[in-house]
């Protein structure tokens, strides 16, 4: 009977990890107060990245917004070239700042330079107190409640496998197999459901910001193509294009060698 003991251990790891993650989503899922009139305004593209895809979002719309106006380069192989060093606002400063004083960096860890930039910061600060984003600390406590659960999920297979190997073949492994199954069942299907509710544990938007993100009319991907007409380095309707980036990425771009330099080193 000492496999009751791999049980116990399996159970309440679900138990225990599976009821974190139940409290962290409650409390994600808070309604915040917005500030008056938050939810009938208008979102800039910079506000709309950040409550899409966070930070890195923002930084892919700074750097397409600064490669299509030819201020910098973007290149297939991952680097990217300051062409203007006079950036227009603080985000497009933060960029240049972020490159480095030889004007060529690799794109990767100036896309690490940007997630912590103060004003993608400062943005964010700003849409959390205008109710529009999730708390940081809400986002990260329901990540590390998934994480919990899914380490459970593994040492309930463990403990069942340890389990098995203690109970003789002739004795019947079927029975202590079984009784397995239910907090693998548990973990498994907190993990589904955080999966269908909480995805990407880690949403930027609440639901304030949800709604204005629902209202800002996308074109589809074919329609910008059209328009560009396969020019990726000017031309088409830069307004329609950069809003499309900003809520929905970088698989919107409609240059395949501008969506590779971003997707291929940005991780997307």
């Amino acid at each position: 009977m000492l496999w009751v003991l791999f049980l116990l251990v399996a159970w309440g790891a679900a138990v225990v990890s599976c009821t974190r993650l139940c409290l962290a989503a409650v409390a994600a899922a808070q309604p915040m107060e917005p500030e008056p009139g938050a939810d009938g305004k208008g979102l800039s593209l910079y506000e709309a990245a950040f409550l899409s895809g966070g930070p890195r979002r923002v930084g892919d719309l700074t750097l397409v917004t600064m490669y299509r106006e030819r201020r910098l380069l973007l290149a297939h192989t991952g680097w990217v070239t300051v062409v203007d060093p006079d950036g227009r606002d603080e985000l497009e400063r933060a960029v240049i700042s972020a490159i480095g004083p030889e004007g060529q960096a690799p794109v990767r860890p100036v896309r690490a330079a940007l997630d912590t930039a103060a004003p993608v910061r400062a943005l964010g600060d700003r849409l959390v107190t205008a109710g529009l984003a999730v708390p940081a600390s809400a986002r990260t406590n329901v990540a590390v409640a998934v994480r919990q659960v899914r380490a459970a999920c593994a040492l309930v297979l463990a403990m069942a496998a340890a389990a098995l190997l203690l109970v003789p073949p002739a004795a019947g492994r079927g029975p202590v197999a079984a009784w397995f199954v239910l907090p693998l069942l548990l973990t498994a299907s907190c993990l589904l459901i955080a999966r269908v509710e909480a995805h990407p544990y880690s949403r930027w938007a609440s639901p304030v910001g949800q709604r204005l993100l629902g209202r800002i009319d996308v074109p589809p991907r074919r329609t910008l193509a059209q328009r560009s007409g396969g020019d990726a380095d000017g031309g088409g309707d830069d307004g329609d294009l950069l809003t499309a980036l900003a809520v929905h990425g970088t698989a919107t771009l409609p240059d395949p060698a501008l969506r590779a330099a971003l997707k291929t080193h940005w991780g997307h």
